[in-house]
């Protein structure tokens, strides 16, 4: 899994117990996944469609920097299936998993669109061809 996306703990982020607010993690790797995904299907149409159990494992506190990983499990027809886990960047103390996030390739009309994608490909990759 490749860790891309850092964020630092603020206080604008804390919840009343002063750790980080749950949502505000989720808000991060939902914007982090979509791009994943948006990135990997070559198509700026692309919508979150289901997101499995969040396992809070850790609560990261003020000053804390964290770190969002990201992979891409399933290739389907019209979906992508990626893996998230976020982790202390300092201790790699894991914060947070989820197994499944579920991103749908639409057409410009907002409907379903094959994508025919089969695996994970890298940008410079692309440039190459």
């Amino acid at each position: 899994m490749r860790f891309h996306t850092r964020k630092w703990v603020k206080p604008e982020d804390l919840n009343p117990n002063h750790s980080l607010f749950g949502g505000r993690l989720l808000q991060w790797i939902d914007e982090e996944a979509a791009l994943y995904a948006i990135i990997q299907l070559e198509n700026t149409h692309v919508v979150t469609k289901f997101i499995s159990e969040i396992n809070f494992i850790a609560s990261p506190k003020q000053g804390d920097i964290i770190e969002i990983g990201i992979v891409a499990t399933k290739f389907g027809t019209t979906s992508l299936t990626l893996r998230c886990e976020v982790r202390n960047k300092m201790t790699h103390q894991q914060i947070l998993t989820i197994d499944r996030l579920v991103f749908v390739n639409l057409d410009k009309d907002g409907n379903p669109r094959p994508h025919g994608k089969t695996a994970i490909t890298f940008v410079a990759d692309r440039l190459l061809k």
